[in-house]
């Protein structure tokens, strides 16, 4: 992992959204290779694990949409919550939620800003290749409406969501420590994804 004087040394007169691009762009690629080598749409029990790592990601951050804080820095914070939308799709295939052992990454107590908004930024990223994915999904039957309502589109498309997402991520202003916390934090969650592919996938 890039350490924090590394990251607080990196060129902080690009927007924030694109640093953030850059530096975890090696261990988004990895986790993207990884998952779609384990063809999780091939079939309906992939697609069951698919579910699984999204639930448990989605449980680590359920508390961030909650937050005051959050919210005013990004004002359309409550939209984006897909916790229970994966809940609902786990319903749909007649799976319960799995029971974990351990503690989500943020509860209400525990939630830092600067962290935060680096585990948002991974989340919301997410939702860039759920176009993809939907339309995979719809190959095994699921829809909107069943199953795969998580990877359904914001109304005014993916880019667009993404788009208001990092204007008001890039606009945030933290100190160059904060700063570095927020894209350490980014690679981190990353990290926890892809701990979690490989705890339902291997």
């Amino acid at each position: 992992m890039t350490s924090v004087s590394a990251l607080s040394s990196f060129d902080h007169t690009s927007p924030r959204s694109l640093r953030l691009k850059a530096l975890t762009r090696d261990v988004h690629e990895k986790l993207d290779n990884a998952i779609m080598a384990w063809a999780p749409f091939d079939n309906i029990e992939g697609y069951t694990h698919f579910l699984d790592m999204q639930y448990r990601f989605h449980r680590d951050i359920d508390a961030l949409y909650d937050d005051e804080r959050l919210r005013a820095l990004l004002p359309d914070l409550a939209v984006r919550r897909r916790l229970p939308v994966i809940i609902a799709d786990l319903g749909d295939l007649d799976i319960a939620p799995p029971a974990l052992d351990t503690p989500p990454a943020f509860t209400a107590d525990t939630v830092d800003v600067p962290a935060a908004l680096g585990w948002l930024y991974v989340a919301e990223g997410s939702n860039m290749g759920a176009a993809i994915l939907r339309k995979m999904a719809v190959g095994l039957g699921l829809s909107d409406d069943h199953g795969a309502r998580h990877l359904a589109p914001a109304g005014e498309g993916p880019a667009a969501h993404w788009r208001a997402f990092t204007a008001a991520l890039d606009t945030v202003e933290l100190t160059p420590e904060e700063d570095a916390r927020t894209a350490q934090q980014a690679q981190e969650a990353f990290d926890r994804v892809w701990r979690h592919a490989q705890a339902v996938f291997a």
